[in-house]
């Protein structure tokens, strides 16, 4: 047998072929390394960026807006979500995952959202079928509320998800629109999309009410997924504060009712009325017309009427000039002038004279101030600035009474009028409210002085700014500016006020404005407007801006109404029977009425624990209405509380220690009330509306075995 030999040449390689392969390795390498070290740009992008976006994803996580809420905790603005259903399709999404993560069962899913959605089942098959990587499913998949989402959520289908998107939402439509503003989304250089304020309170804490964002990065693979247990960081999102109001809806209900009514038949350019707390500067409500809705955003005018208007107020602004005069000390009411007219000689050019006139153009002869003032004399004024007070101490007295400057208060575009005048002429027509400029809100301010016995309050409109994590960020309260007139000074005042308000209309301008067993008192404006066009005061029959000021009851003042009504037709009082409403209404929600007409009232004791029928007795011998829960014999809860200053007429309602849930008879209650008794008979409820009470869901003396359901509405 031969020996095999074994071939043990080895193959020779080209030293040039060893060397031309080397350089290729050796520049790949450094145009590699350059590139990477460089960040060289391929195709408009760079290698870091590249790398960034092919291994890292970073999520923004969008805050919450905060809400607004009223006096009472009502949502007045708030966000809300909507859904649009989507569905992913391509395969690839599942790859790499312990969980089905894309459509698999195309008609099983089709059937299921067939039955969640305004969809047919054939088109949602369609739209499975189709050769995409995700899918939506039309208007039948879109704007889906929260309980619809959570609903198809339940399913638990795979590949099925939702894109969220929110807007702000206006539950009460039109309704104290300019306080609350209006939103818009705007997108910022990222692509995010924000909900920005841009009136009212949406405007002025657009900050707070925003928010911060938080973010989300991970790894994510080639196609955009996240790489299960890979590493995250996340950064949640700080909510936006939430705005608590110092506006009361019951109150607000019943103005905007008097103010729409009183629109619809005057016809006017405009109407604007607040209410305000007049012992603490709260700004109870606020409306004015033309209005518009925030969630549709249909203006016609972007001025806050209440901060934003400045015009020439008219005789309400004898008040003041009026106060400035007693201030002074040398005003005597029963000293006389000439009423009519009076001529002024020209400080510039004595060949130049103007003549005012009161607006009766004849006066009413020789009468005292007093009632000069309860007839609303301009002559009476312009006298009072030549014999009793100068140019100078009526300029100084409106700088002190808030006019000329702004109050303050936590809306935007807050104007501070003009109360600038030169001439003799020019000051005595600014004591009667022409050729000077104010606000609304100044107005209601320079009121509070007259209402807390000299001493002038800062009007405010939010109580509170309370962060999502509930810290109280901001807190208003009553805020005393200073004192401004004295005690005596002011109660002259409010003897003129009152004589304005009389039944005889030849004894104060106001007759329209008085109501038996009511104590209001105020003062009529009427104000000329003047056209900077031609440069002169327009001359038609309705050219003019009708204004009142009023505070009620007129011996200790609780509120502080002004209106003010631009151009209405026929010149006629659209504003008194307005106020009356809103005076009738307030009063019997404050339960004013009671308090200014009858006794001084008694104060409730603590009657928890005591005998039935001998609280029973002692009430009804101080005529006190009592509506006894049960028919046990003792006293286990009260309403109202201890301490409560209760008046003739007024209701008591005692709960006792056999209270078997028998509904009761909540008719004509009011918002407050409904309330404090539902919650005093420890049941499930929910107040629809505001104002008083007209239809409940369960009938007199029927058993409480559901949710308590009350529907309220304005009185009147």
């Amino acid at each position: 047998m031969k020996d095999r030999k074994i071939n043990t040449n080895k193959l020779r390689v080209n030293k040039f072929v060893y060397f031309f392969v080397f350089f290729l390795f050796v520049l790949f390498s450094i145009t590699i390394g350059y590139r990477c070290l460089a960040d060289y740009k391929v195709n408009n992008i760079t290698f870091s960026e590249f790398i960034k976006n092919r291994n890292i994803n970073e999520e923004i996580i969008m805050p919450d807006r905060g809400t607004i809420y009223d006096t009472k905790g009502n949502i007045l603005a708030q966000d809300v979500s909507s859904y649009t259903l989507i569905a992913y399709l391509d395969e690839s999404r599942s790859e790499n995952s312990e969980e089905l993560r894309h459509v698999k069962d195309v008609e099983g899913t089709a059937l299921a959202l067939s039955e969640h959605i305004n969809t047919s089942y054939e088109r949602i098959l369609e739209i499975l079928n189709k050769d995409a990587y995700q899918v939506e499913f039309g208007t039948g998949g879109k704007n889906l509320s929260q309980l619809e989402m959570e609903a198809i959520k339940e399913l638990d289908l795979p590949g099925i998800d939702f894109i969220k998107s929110t807007k702000r939402y206006y539950p009460n439509g039109d309704f104290a629109s300019y306080l609350l503003g209006y939103t818009k989304n705007k997108e910022d250089e990222n692509g995010n999309m924000w909900i920005t304020g841009e009136l009212g309170i949406e405007g002025y804490y657009n900050e707070v009410l925003t928010g911060k964002s938080g973010y989300l990065t991970y790894e994510k693979d080639g196609r955009g997924n996240k790489i299960a247990n890979s590493n995250e960081y996340k950064e949640d999102a700080v909510n936006g504060a939430n705005i608590n109001l110092t506006i009361d809806n019951s109150v607000q209900l019943f103005i905007e009712n008097a103010v729409k009514d009183a629109q619809k038949k005057s016809e006017a350019e405009w109407i604007v009325i607040g209410v305000m707390d007049a012992k603490t500067g709260k700004i109870l409500a606020y409306t004015s017309t033309p209005s518009f809705d925030p969630n549709i955003r249909n203006l016609t005018n972007y001025m806050d009427p209440l901060v934003s208007y400045a015009y020439e107020p008219g005789s309400t602004m004898k008040t003041f000039s009026y106060m400035c005069a007693i201030e002074s000390g040398r005003y005597n009411g029963s000293d006389t002038f000439k009423s009519g007219s009076k001529t002024y000689v020209s400080e510039l050019d004595e060949n130049d004279t103007v003549t005012i006139k009161d607006w009766n153009n004849k006066g009413w002869g020789t009468i005292t101030y007093d009632y000069g003032y309860a007839m609303s004399s301009n002559i009476g004024v312009a006298t009072l600035m030549e014999e009793v007070i100068t140019k100078k101490e009526l300029s100084e007295c409106y700088t002190k009474y808030g006019f000329g400057k702004k109050t303050g208060i936590t809306l935007n575009r807050e104007l501070s009028g003009d109360i600038k005048f030169t001439y003799d002429v020019e000051a005595a027509t600014a004591a009667y409210g022409q050729g000077i400029t104010i606000t609304p809100i100044q107005m209601l301010q320079a009121l509070t002085t007259v209402a807390n016995d000299g001493v002038m309050l800062k009007p405010y409109i939010v109580s509170s700014v309370v962060s999502s994590s509930g810290e109280i960020l901001e807190k208003y309260d009553r805020e005393e500016i200073g004192r401004v007139a004295s005690s005596t000074t002011i109660k002259k005042i409010k003897e003129l006020m009152k004589s304005v308000i009389v039944k005889d209309s030849n004894m104060g301008t106001g007759a329209a404005y008085y109501m038996e067993g009511y104590d209001l008192i105020g003062k009529t404006g009427t104000a000329s407007i003047y056209d900077y066009e031609s440069g002169k005061y327009l001359t038609g029959n309705s050219d003019y801006i009708y204004s009142f000021s009023g505070l009620y009851p007129g011996k200790d003042p609780e509120l502080i109404v002004y209106m003010a009504v631009k151009k209405p037709k026929d010149s006629r009082n659209y504003i008194a029977p307005a106020v009356k409403d809103i005076i009738v209404n307030l009063s019997k929600y404050y339960n004013i009425d009671s308090k200014n007409n009858l006794d001084s009232g008694y104060e409730l004791d603590d009657y928890v624990n005591k005998s039935i029928t001998t609280v029973k007795k002692v009430l009804e011998e101080k005529n006190i209405k009592v509506l006894i829960l049960g028919n046990g014999n003792k006293i286990i809860g009260q309403y109202p509380s201890t301490n409560a200053t209760l008046y003739k007429g007024d209701k008591v309602v005692l709960l006792t220690n056999n209270y078997k849930l028998d509904m009761i008879d909540f008719n004509e209650m009011s918002y407050k009330d409904a309330d404090n008794i539902l919650k005093l008979m420890g049941v499930e409820y929910k107040l629809e509306g505001y104002g008083y009470v007209y239809e409940q869901n369960i009938p007199i003396g029927n058993k409480i075995d559901k949710e308590v359901i009350l529907k309220l509405k304005g009185k009147y």
